[in-house]
């Protein structure tokens, strides 16, 4: 069975289920494991032209298979695949498709099988849980579709106001009444500082807090799922990935998925201005900025937390890292730049975070091919999640009125809240009835 550490080391290894609610380790520290699970090359070759769900199987199977049963497991991931990835050819890249989920974006991935597995274990329990998640975009909307309607659970999404976009802040708004949506007078690292400070907030015991951010290791460990169907999709053993990069989550579950065992040979990190990655390829030191706000929103996050996870995995040895990795940033001008010439050259629209992954890529183009590598470039979200702003700053218009439709059918509503901990404290705590139900 695998066990899961505290970056921090100052909390005892504990168990899958106890590492999925607990989001954060009782030090402060995130969740990582003892030891990475590995594919055999017999079972490489197993997933060559496997399905989506089946591949989805086989990952959890490796994590999580001693503690979920083998039918109850096939059940939970067969059910969450419930949407097509889909790898796509355009230009000098295959993108992968991530965003064809509910909301649309490469969260609901991770959402849908996060779901089941708490669901899966609180069928065996007597006790309710508080969900708080913060997100920059993408992550509420996925997270209050996912858990909608899901018994025992009462679900707290932070969001930064005025820092998303229209159909990204439906989908947060008008959600199940057991989400409760709380707009937060600040920037997406000021919801995450929000959300981990309650997380270490004794007083807060009683709510049994848990976790849906890519803090979360139940929530990483789906997104290997989609590096593995890729590379079961193309089997090669050249494959270099672009990944859009916020709070660093996504190339998280793309090294994992190489530590496995998957032959892939270069990551790329692409961010926006909010360049730590970058920052840390040069120097070698790990220093967060303030967040600053950009076109792709959903990126913009100053002091990511999954990067200390990325740090683990090299040791803390930035050599091993730059041997592996390379990153770049995007401007704002540069990213409409990108969606504007991609579509007239190729006629495809890129979401502004895709968009980021593109022109950064295009800067590692000439190391990529002189290396061999077959890239895939990972599509975050729909450029429908951005039509307003798409339209605002190009010659692209997208009708979204169709994803905005079935939204409509729900009362919007929102909480609005300083950038205060009491506040947040004193609101979450004033929903929260301690009854056991089922």
């Amino acid at each position: 069975m695998i066990h899961y550490y505290s970056t921090n080391q100052q909390a005892p290894p504990v168990n899958f289920a106890t590492a999925l609610f607990q989001g954060l380790a009782p030090d402060g520290g995130l969740y990582f494991p003892t030891h990475i699970p590995t594919f055999t090359t017999a079972e490489l070759q197993q997933l060559h032209g496997a399905s989506l769900a089946e591949v989805g199987f086989r990952v959890l199977q490796k994590w999580v298979g001693a503690e979920i049963p083998h039918d109850d497991l096939q059940e939970i991931a067969y059910a969450a695949q419930n949407f097509p990835i889909e790898l796509r050819p355009v230009g000098p890249y295959h993108i992968l498709e991530l965003f064809h989920g509910p909301t649309k974006a490469f969260k609901d991935v991770a959402a849908q099988n996060l779901s089941r597995l708490m669901s899966h274990f609180l069928r065996q329990k007597s006790e309710r849980v508080t969900l708080l998640v913060a997100t920059s975009g993408d992550t509420g909307g996925a997270i209050a579709h996912g858990f909608a309607d899901i018994p025992n659970i009462d679900v707290y999404v932070l969001f930064p106001e005025g820092r998303v976009s229209q159909l990204q802040e439906e989908q947060l708004t008008r959600v199940a009444d057991n989400v409760y949506p709380l707009e937060i007078a600040g920037v997406f690292d000021d919801c995450q500082a929000l959300v981990k400070r309650a997380f270490n907030d004794p007083e807060l015991a009683a709510l049994n807090l848990t976790s849906a951010n890519s803090i979360s290791i139940g929530r990483l460990i789906p997104q290997i799922i989609y590096y593995v169907y890729a590379y079961a999709q193309r089997p090669q053993d050249n494959l270099a990935f672009i990944v859009p990069s916020g709070n660093f989550g996504n190339l998280t579950g793309g090294l994992l998925a190489r530590a496995m065992g998957l032959p892939f040979s270069r990551f790329v990190a692409a961010t926006n201005l909010n360049d730590t990655a970058v920052r840390y390829t040069q120097t070698g030191q790990y220093d967060p900025q303030p967040t600053v706000p950009t076109l792709s929103n959903a990126m913009d996050v100053g002091d990511p937390s999954n990067f200390v996870r990325i740090l683990e995995l090299f040791g803390h040895n930035h050599d091993q890292f730059c041997h592996l990795m390379r990153a770049g940033s995007a401007t704002d001008e540069e990213t409409i730049q990108t969606i504007q010439q991609v579509y007239d050259r190729f006629g495809y629209v890129l979401d502004p975070h895709t968009a980021v992954g593109w022109h950064v890529a295009a800067q590692h183009t000439a190391d990529l091919q002189e290396a061999g590598f077959d890239p895939i470039l990972i599509a975050t979200a729909d450029p429908l999640k951005f039509a307003q702003e798409i339209a605002d700053t190009s010659d692209i218009h997208l009708d979204n009125s169709a994803a905005l439709a079935p939204l409509r059918h729900r009362e919007k509503r929102k909480t609005s809240l300083p950038n205060d901990y009491e506040a947040l404290k004193k609101e979450i705590s004033r929903k929260w009835q301690p009854t056991a139900h089922s």
